[in-house]
C-alpha cells in the first residue's frame, strides 16, 4: 500500500511513517516544515520519499496524492493556542489545510483517510455524581480557581464527583482554539466521506509523549515541557495541585493504533463506507499530572516538581479515554507501560 502521511517529519508523524516503512509498506511523507514545529532540520526515514510542501497548496497537495492508496492527515498546528492572536494560524494550517486536502483527495479519487484527531474535541471528560448519576461540569469559573477550588462541582447538587473515562459518543465540547480546529478537521472529514463515499478513522489521541518531542515551547505538550525543564536544571512547574488526571500514552502505541488504522481501512467491508468513525487512542491507565511529573524527575535525576496553584483558561480538570472501540475496532491495546515509558522519557532525544 502507498501511503501519504502529511506532518510525517513531524513527533507523531515520523514515528507513524517508521510503523508503516517496518510493515513493508511504500510511504510518502509531506511537510511544510514550519519554523515554530522544527527549529532545526529533522531526520526521515530514508525508505520514505519526502516532498517539503504546505497542505494549504493546492498544486502540491494534488501533486503529492499521485499514485497513493491511503492519506495519514497528521500535519497540524498542535497545542492549545497561546492567545486568540493565534486563531487564524490554527485555521489556516489545521482546517483549510484539511480542507485543500480533502478537495484533492476527491479529484485523485483516494478514499482512505486517518485523521489525527485529539481527546480536546471533548472538553472536560466523563463525570459521575454519586447522586445524579453522569453528568456533564460546566466551564470551570475563575473565582473557583482563585480559590484554589479545582475540581468541577456537580451542575445538579454542587456535590464533588468522580472522573470516568469518556467514550466516542460523548458530546464534543471544545475549549480552546486548537480544540475547535480539531472538531471542525472531524466534521470537514465527515462531510467528505459522505459526498464520496470514503472511509475515515479519525484517531482521537490522548496526551501522547517520547521520543522526538519538540522541545520546550508554547506549543509543546505538558511532559516535553516538564523534561525540558529538567534538562536546565529546574523543577517541573506543576498547575493547580497537580491532581489533573490524563492518559498519557507513548508515541509508539500511537504510531501502532495508526498502523492498525490503515491496514484495517484497506481491507474491504471493514468500515463503512460514507461515514466518520472517531476512535479514542490512550493507554487505559489514567495517572494525575502530579505522578507523571514526580516520575519523569525521579528517572531523570532531579529536582523534584514545584506545585505552583496557578492554572489557564482554557485547562480541564480531568480528561481520561476509554480505547475500548479502538481495541474492538483495530485490536488496539497500549504495549508501554507509565513506568516504562516515563524512565525512557526521561532520556530520550528531544527535537530543536
Amino acid at each position: 500500500m502507498r501511503v501519504l502521511v502529511t506532518g510525517g517529519a513531524g513527533f507523531i508523524g515520523s514515528h507513524v511513517v517508521d510503523a508503516l516503512v517496518g510493515e513493508g509498506h511504500s510511504v510518502r511523507v509531506f511537510d511544510a516544515l514550519l519554523p515554530a514545529v522544527h527549529r532545526t532540520k529533522p531526520s526521515v526515514n530514508d525508505a520514505a520519499e519526502f516532498i517539503v510542501g504546505d497542505v494549504t497548496d493546492q498544486a502540491a497537495v494534488d501533486s503529492a496524492l499521485r499514485g497513493v492508496d491511503a492519506v495519514c492527515h497528521q500535519a497540524a498546528m498542535v497545542g492549545l493556542g497561546v492567545d486568540l492572536d493565534d486563531l487564524p494560524v490554527y485555521t489556516t494550517h489545521n482546517d483549510l489545510g484539511t480542507a485543500v486536502l480533502l478537495a484533492a483527495m476527491a479529484r485523485r479519487g483516494v478514499g482512505r483517510l486517518v485523521l489525527a484527531s485529539s481527546m480536546v474535541v471533548y472538553g472536560e471528560g466523563g463525570y459521575r455524581c454519586a447522586a445524579d448519576g453522569p453528568v456533564r461540569p460546566g466551564p470551570r469559573r475563575p473565582a473557583d480557581l482563585d480559590r484554589g477550588r479545582f475540581e468541577p462541582p456537580c451542575p445538579r447538587c454542587g456535590e464533588p464527583l468522580r472522573s470516568t473515562p469518556v467514550t466516542e459518543d460523548a458530546p464534543l465540547d471544545p475549549r480552546s482554539v486548537y480544540a475547535a480546529t480539531k472538531v471542525a478537521q472531524e466534521h470537514l472529514a465527515a462531510a467528505w466521506a459522505m459526498a464520496t463515499g470514503g472511509t475515515v478513522l479519525a484517531l482521537r489521541y490522548h496526551n501522547v509523549y517520547g521520543p522526538r518531542m519538540p522541545r520546550d515551547t508554547f506549543y509543546a505538550g505538558v511532559a516535553s515541557i516538564f523534561r525540558s525543564a529538567l534538562e536546565r536544571g529546574e523543577p517541573p512547574r506543576v498547575f493547580e495541585d497537580g491532581g489533573q488526571l490524563r492518559d498519557f500514552v507513548h508515541v509508539h502505541d500511537v504510531a501502532r493504533a495508526n498502523l492498525a488504522a490503515l491496514e484495517h481501512g484497506s481491507t474491504p467491508g471493514r468500515l463503512t463506507p460514507g461515514q466518520l468513525v472517531p476512535a479514542n487512542v490512550g493507554s487505559g491507565r489514567p495517572h494525575t499530572v502530579g505522578e507523571m511529573a514526580s516520575a519523569l524527575a525521579a528517572a531523570f535525576g532531579g529536582p523534584a516538581p514545584i506545585v505552583t496553584g496557578q492554572y489557564r483558561a482554557g485547562d480541564v480538570r480531568h480528561i481520561v479515554a476509554s480505547s475500548d472501540r479502538a481495541h474492538d475496532l483495530l485490536g488496539y491495546q497500549a504495549a508501554v507501560t507509565f513506568t516504562e515509558g516515563m524512565t525512557a522519557f526521561a532520556h530520550d532525544p528531544l527535537r530543536g
